[in-house]
């Protein structure tokens, strides 16, 4: 059973539908007692940073998304999702979860042709292995809608990276937590592929670069 967090940030249903599609059980929840007993949690989001680190503060989420972070239970963040388990984010400057250390950046574009923000499909170009990226070869595309992208502060927790004027990770984690800038409920099969991939992960990273990751 996979647990969807519902924190007001919109993109649940479409989230909760493509589980159904692939036959995975998802619930989805809004309060801190409702996560206390999940076995895997899909973190997603659509809209602004500000707003939903005060809701996740308001409603007591954001210390059980810790904690169930400190668990080790498997966590998928997803488009803002990916942005807010952060530091902080540059809109609004606003302090996120601090799971893994950077920031949210906005896009700064020098093509104007680019248009802000990105939206639409791109390559996403895999840069070291994690078992929810397996399979998935160097030209494929992801959906993406975001303005901002997550900056970690080390290398060794970017799993993939984009380009739209500039290269961005489009994929990161540490530990039991992965995140993806793009939306897996809406790149075709090949994002059902991740969320089943995300079904049967134990969250176990690559034994290669575990240890010093988020260092």
């Amino acid at each position: 059973m996979i647990t969807i967090v519902d924190y007001g940030a919109g993109n649940i249903r479409s989230v909760q539908r493509a589980c159904a599609e692939i036959g995975i059980q998802s619930v989805v929840v809004s309060t801190p007692a409702d996560l206390q007993n999940a076995e895997r949690i899909i973190f997603p989001g659509v809209g602004a940073a500000p707003t939903a680190m005060e809701t996740l503060g308001r409603t007591g989420l954001s210390a059980s998304l810790k904690r169930s972070f400190e668990l080790g239970i498997p966590i998928l963040g997803i488009c803002l999702g990916a942005q807010i388990v952060l530091d902080s984010s540059e809109e609004g400057d606003t302090p996120c979860l601090r799971l893994i250390p950077g920031s949210a950046v906005r896009f700064k574009l020098r093509d104007k042709l680019l248009k802000i923000p990105h939206m639409g499909w791109n390559t996403v170009k895999v840069i070291q292995p994690h078992p929810l990226l397996e399979g998935i070869e160097q030209e494929d595309e992801f959906y993406f809608v975001h303005s901002y992208y997550p900056q970690p502060a080390n290398r060794e927790n970017i799993y993939a990276v984009s380009d739209y004027g500039i290269e961005f990770c489009s994929a990161l984690g540490y530990r039991n937590l992965f995140a993806v800038q793009f939306h897996p409920e809406k790149s075709g099969r090949l994002g059902l592929q991740i969320l089943e991939h995300f079904a049967k992960w134990g969250g176990n990273v690559p034994a290669e670069s575990a240890e010093n990751r988020g260092q």
